[in-house]
């Protein structure tokens, strides 16, 4: 986990698991196969934490030191449990396999804790309540393989936290909002979520997005529920047209939703993007209700030839310039036979730029054949970044346009 070969699922599974019992978790810690560090992590864990739950190194080898590293951060012995061992050599001989010494580790117990068998290996899990400095803590030692691991939890491990814990619930809403900056989302929200110390705010920046991610605990799921919607209530009419989601939808599948909600057809006409809108667009199941397609058009002639831009245009104003992303918007409206026009061109680096036009400088058009919408902008970063960030302001422009 400490190598850039292996993703961990084990937590994510966990947390989602921990969040529908109410349970919000605090920290996540990766650790490596080192005694002294498996026993600073775990002590510090069991000090700061109600619950703490370990995943990973319950197996037969050198290695595997999670049973050993915990009963030391506890100041508690192991035993040997020749249950766990004879089911072991049970096991072991209904494959007709002589079952290595080394296997035997894996019946060592915590003091104190619960055995959790474990039906789909040999490595079996371990549920210890116990006291540290006067403070309740419930230990939870699992298997690293995500199928055991999941199979104990939904098994063993819920319903016995179930029993022990008080009725709670969380409740999450995330809104997301498009082209505003991070900064000034946060400077105009601060004074709104900062009057609900009980309910968590996190803010998280993409390329042209800010989410809002709000997290309530509560004795009951209507109660949290409740708190989260009053909130993302308040944050909504603050934040007003820029809050583009409120159920987790993608900014491609509200400009999709918008468009169908009015019987709308898009068609674009895409330069330095060479596609990413369109990409973006039919990633969307069912894309083919309101987007007709379109035309990349890199080059001055493909301009020309295929989104019908004069030449002399593209000569007096240059191709990236407010004129022949309208033309783009306008004429790929009018070849497709589509509603609403889309028109995207600019510099996307790393090279092609001047003082006059930097890398980065990017226009927009778009139109329904009444109304023009344009927008320059002037996007950091590198090539991939520039792009991305350019279709999110072009589906932006669409989605305000016919919103």
């Amino acid at each position: 986990m400490l190598t850039p070969f292996r993703q961990d699922t084990n937590s994510l599974y966990l947390t989602r698991q921990l969040n529908q019992l109410g349970i919000v978790v605090a920290f996540k810690t990766i650790v490596g196969d080192t005694f002294d560090h498996l026993v600073s992590v775990a002590r510090t864990a069991i000090e700061r934490s109600d619950i703490v739950i370990f995943s990973g190194g319950l197996g037969p080898t050198e290695d595997d030191l999670t049973r050993e590293c915990v009963a030391a951060a506890l100041g508690v012995e192991l035993r040997r449990d020749h249950d766990i061992v004879a089911a072991m050599y049970k096991r072991f001989a209904e494959r007709r396999i002589p079952m290595p010494q080394n296997n035997a580790k894996q019946a060592d117990v915590i003091e104190g804790a619960v055995v959790l068998m474990n039906s789909r290996g040999t490595a079996p899990a371990q549920f210890l309540e116990t006291q540290v400095a006067g403070q309740a803590r419930i230990v939870i030692l699992l298997p690293g393989p995500p199928h055991e691991l999941e199979a104990l939890w939904r098994s063993e491990c819920e319903p016995r936290l179930q029993e022990i814990l008080p009725p709670a619930a969380i409740a999450t809403k995330v809104l997301k909002t498009a082209m505003l900056p991070e900064s000034t989302a946060d400077q105009r929200t601060a004074p709104i979520y900062k009057k609900y110390p009980n309910i968590e705010t996190t803010l998280l920046a993409g390329q042209g997005q800010v989410e809002f991610h709000l997290r309530a605990t509560a004795p009951t799921i209507e109660e949290a529920q409740t708190a989260v919607d009053k909130l993302a209530g308040e944050l909504e009419d603050e934040l007003d047209d820029a809050v583009f989601s409120t159920c987790g939808e993608s900014l491609e599948e509200i400009v999709g939703y918008f468009l169908q909600m009015r019987s709308l057809k898009l068609a674009v006409a895409e330069s330095c993007t060479g596609g990413m809108v369109a990409e973006r667009i039919t990633s969307v199941p069912g894309s083919s209700r309101f987007f007709l397609g379109g035309a990349v058009v890199y080059s001055n002639d493909l301009k020309t030839l295929f989104a019908d831009v004069p030449p002399l245009l593209i000569e007096a104003h240059g191709a990236v310039s407010k004129e022949v992303a309208v033309a783009l918007a306008v004429n790929i409206r009018e070849i497709c036979n589509a509603d609403i026009g889309l028109g995207i061109t600019g510099i996307a680096g790393p090279a092609g730029g001047t003082d006059e036009k930097p890398v980065g400088l990017v226009w927009i058009a778009a139109t329904d054949g009444s109304r023009q919408e344009v927008v320059q902008r002037r996007f950091p970063g590198d090539r991939e970044r520039i792009r991305r960030w350019a279709s999110q302001q072009a589906l932006d422009l669409v989605r305000r346009l016919v919103m």
